[in-house]
């Protein structure tokens, strides 16, 4: 039975990607197996959900044939036998005497789209190929100066990893693993099938192991035979000097396990910073402000800058104004893509003294005269 991706997300069928992906991080936070309120099963839902509705692609094929487009997408779609209008002479092209064709059920299924199965040649086996391991996006904050130098940091997940009862090869410890006598350990058997093209010597799954090429004799009772369990994992990660807020670190192969030995996908890290009391960045330039008095604005001095890199000396010329803007060049954040660094700016704010003595007063309109 299809099911319905958008109402696991809870969102409209016109959701764009920006929906999508909030309704995601919100309800995978909600049932992440690690929280009180968490929930593997529906969390499972929500990221096989996201996989499919995150992809513009996937979606699309998902819109139009629900979520087993996979198989209707690997058969390539049937509509009808309009591509079969001059099938007489394709057929006669694979004929051989009524010797039958060597051919593959894989090759077929691809050549002739989603009709295999009324021919009797399904391309059964490609679902029997080894799938990837699920992708798995995490939110990771950090402080202003983190994201500013890079800082190596530990996350804690839950994710499917090899199962540490049988290694990953199946089997219950100590039990026997035979080859399969049917396929001799290839996994395909080979037999003649009649189809309108003739008779064709063809290669299907093997309905003794399933495709596996080995007999167990008993499955591993902790992961019942998937060779993968849902558990904890950490992971170190190295956060680039530089990244700015809301970007995103791809870790190849640090995603879910694939079943039976298929590879791994990939970690996927959002990066947020927090914001700093000091410092506000714009790109890679920084910005801050600082407070001279009317006598420094009025004559001039140097004043003690304080920016990522230590205490800078800054020139105050004679009759600054408040609100002027000063530049230390290259004194800014490490750019994460090419040489060179951002600059710092920095707003001076004239403080006008909001008591004055009786004697202040007077010297102040004496200088205005």
């Amino acid at each position: 039975m299809s099911k319905d991706y958008y109402n696991i997300l809870g969102v409209d069928k016109n959701a764009n990607q920006d929906e999508i992906k909030k309704a995601f991080r919100k309800k995978a936070h909600k049932y992440h197996p690690d929280k009180a309120s968490g929930d593997e099963a529906k969390f499972k839902e929500v990221n096989e959900a996201y996989q499919v509705l995150g992809n513009s692609q996937k979606k699309s094929q998902y819109d139009k044939f629900g979520s087993t487009f996979e198989q209707a997408q690997a058969g390539g779609g049937f509509s009808g036998f309009d591509g079969f209008r001059d099938f007489s002479g394709f057929a006669n092209g694979f004929s051989n005497g009524g010797g039958g064709v060597k051919m593959d059920f894989e090759d077929l299924g691809e050549m002739f789209g989603g009709i295999g199965d009324i021919f009797g040649f399904s391309s059964g086996a490609k679902n029997k190929r080894r799938q990837r391991g699920n992708d798995i996006q995490v939110a990771l904050t950090i402080d202003f100066e983190e994201a500013v130098f890079g800082v190596e940091k530990e996350i804690s997940l839950r994710k499917h990893v090899i199962c540490d009862h049988c290694n990953g090869n199946l089997a219950e410890p100590g039990t026997k693993i035979e080859t399969c006598k049917t396929c001799n350990g290839t996994g395909r058997v080979t037999k003649i099938q009649r189809t309108i093209l003739g008779n064709m010597q063809v290669q299907a799954v093997c309905e003794t192991c399933g495709g596996e090429g080995k007999i167990y004799e008993r499955k591993c009772k902790k992961c019942h035979g998937r060779g993968i369990v849902m558990d904890g994992a950490k992971i170190k990660i190295k956060i680039p000097a530089g990244i700015d807020n809301g970007e995103t670190i791809r870790i190849s192969g640090h995603g879910e396990v694939g079943e039976r030995g298929a590879a791994a996908g990939d970690l996927y890290i959002e990066v947020h910073v927090r914001s700093d009391k000091k410092f506000k960045r714009d790109g890679y330039d920084i910005k801050s402000s600082v407070f001279i008095s009317f006598i420094q604005a009025a004559l001039g001095d140097k004043i003690d800058v304080e920016t990522i890199a230590g205490d800078v000396k800054l020139k105050i010329p004679a009759g600054t104004q408040s609100s002027t803007i000063f530049k230390l060049r290259g004194k800014g954040i490490n750019r994460l893509r090419g040489g060179g660094r951002g600059d710092h700016f920095v707003e001076v704010k004239v403080r006008i003294p909001d008591s004055l003595s009786r004697k202040q007063k007077q010297l102040l309109k004496e200088l205005n005269l």
